[in-house]
């Protein structure tokens, strides 16, 4: 079987072989294997290396070199800048002021601050994911010591106007934290003119090695955060511990290849995503998220009506999308970006991020769309929203019962073809997950010769044990039995 077609830079990009060169050359290296806090020539030869690379992500940001921490990634970054800008301004006021779309990393720090006795103000972005600046205006406190809006959002693309953000809260005196994951390497980024006191992004979203990340720290801004671990003193005491050379050598590499391809890759991203939707509009009762604000070349986010998330994502196996954030891909919740964004619960568990990359190729977007289609399409027709196929012949009458509805995770129903007190033909329609549609299956073909008195057989339970439907599952089974109940209630 051929790898599945890659479709989720978002989440991660392949290491570039220029940067794995890089790295390699710098774990071989007889000089560069010292501790860069080591005052020998060998630690002096890893500092040298440390630094040139700061030089080259800084070069990426609008940044100087000195305003540049290198830290283990995003995540760490962000945590970084709000719990440490929380701890630094205790004095001053615990209010601070984030968006409902942000990432996780950003999410679930403000969460714990919030358990921790800090006021947190939570802003609902328009429908085009993009915030209300008067609603920002009137969350203002005198207590207020920080903001958190991210650059470009993570699921949908959409881009936040962070300059007009930065400069509100400049003329407030607060502090802004922007979440530039999505958006260094992909747009042209100057955090100083962006009016950023502290800004995150990382290697791995631009063709460089996970585990190193950046936090910029505005010059001026460093007594504005307390540091979170302690040890060397490393990174302006803000990440300490020895420095992996190979890994910041990597994101330097990786920073300068991204500042002299971006002009080029953004255009060509931009191409791809919108073959892409063109591909699949095709379709119909197909919504673009997003559609109506600024968007980053490279992220496309689209709901499908009639279809089950985990089904559609179970049937498209050559493509690796992803149905929301990586970081919460295991969740079966609703993507809690689009739900804030109006998506009823259905369209935002129906949607998938298509995000292409310096690699992808059209004729792979092509491909992509096809098999998009294909399963939507093939979804869509098992809908019990679908014709009711013909199960009844000569002499035969049908019966039919379902349970559960559009509006719900699970949607069942059976059409029964009944001669005398026996089954003789079954059909099911489903609007489900993988398990339940297997089930529903297995029972079409259990259902013909059955009668009435012995029409269902066994439990959701057996049915679960055989099937190895997990625990949390088991619940939609209900739903299949209860259809089946349907039936017997319509048998007369």
């Amino acid at each position: 079987m051929s790898a599945p077609i890659y479709l989720d830079c978002a989440a991660t990009t392949p290491v570039d072989a220029r940067v794995a060169r890089a790295m390699h050359d710098c774990l071989v290296s007889g000089t560069q294997f010292g501790n860069a806090a080591s005052a020998h020539v060998y630690g002096r030869e890893a500092s040298r290396c440390i630094e040139a690379a700061r030089a080259q992500v800084a070069a990426l940001v609008g940044a100087e070199p000195d305003e540049i921490v290198f830290t283990s990634g995003a995540t760490e970054s962000n945590n970084l800048a709000i719990l440490g800008c929380l701890r630094a301004n205790a004095d001053r006021g615990r209010h601070l002021i984030t968006v409902r779309t942000e990432h996780k990393s950003v999410v679930d720090v403000c969460r714990r601050l919030e358990r921790d006795g800090c006021s947190v103000s939570w802003l609902t972005p328009a429908r085009d994911g993009r915030l209300d600046l008067a609603a920002l205006a009137a969350a203002l406190r005198p207590d207020t010591v920080l903001v958190s809006v991210m650059h470009v959002n993570n699921e949908t693309g959409v881009i936040e106007d962070v300059a007009a953000v930065g400069a509100l809260c400049r003329a407030r005196g607060i502090a802004f934290h922007c979440d530039c994951a999505q958006s260094v390497g992909k747009l042209p980024v100057d955090l100083p003119q962006l009016g950023c006191d502290f800004a995150a992004f990382t290697a791995h979203k631009i063709y460089g090695p996970k585990g190193v990340g950046a936090l910029y720290l505005r010059r001026g801004a460093r007594a504005l955060v307390q540091p979170l671990m302690f040890g060397g003193g490393q990174e302006r005491g803000l990440h300490p511990g020895t420095l992996a050379t190979h890994q910041i050598v990597g994101f330097g590499v990786a920073a300068e290849l991204a500042a002299q391809a971006l002009p080029a890759d953004s255009a060509r991203l931009a191409q791809l995503c919108e073959q892409l939707w063109q591909g699949v509009a095709s379709l119909g009762g197909t919504h673009l998220n997003g559609a109506a604000a600024p968007r980053a070349a490279g992220i496309v986010n689209i709901s499908f009506e009639g279809v089950q998330g985990e089904s559609l994502l179970a049937g498209i196996g050559e493509l690796a999308v992803s149905t929301g954030a990586a970081c919460s891909s295991d969740s079966p919740d609703a993507s809690y970006v689009l739900r804030a964004l109006g998506r009823s619960t259905a369209l935002a568990q129906s949607s998938l991020r298509f995000s292409p990359g310096r690699f992808t190729q059209a004729a792979e977007i092509d491909a992509a769309s096809a098999v998009v289609r294909r399963e939507v399409s093939r979804l869509r027709a098992l809908s019990p929203a679908a014709a009711v196929p013909g199960v009844a012949g000569a002499g035969l009458r049908r019966v039919s019962g379902e349970a559960g509805g559009p509006a719900e995770d699970t949607w069942v129903r059976f059409d029964l073809a009944i001669a005398g007190d026996s089954v003789k033909e079954a059909r099911f329609r489903a609007l489900a997950c993988p398990h339940t549609m297997e089930v529903a299956r297995w029972l079409e073909g259990e259902l013909p010769g059955r009668t009435r008195q012995r029409l269902i057989p066994g439990t959701p339970a057996a049915w679960a044990t055989a099937h190895a439907v997990p625990v949390d599952k088991l619940g939609r089974l209900l739903v299949v039995e209860d259809a089946l109940r349907a039936c017997l209630t319509n048998w007369i």
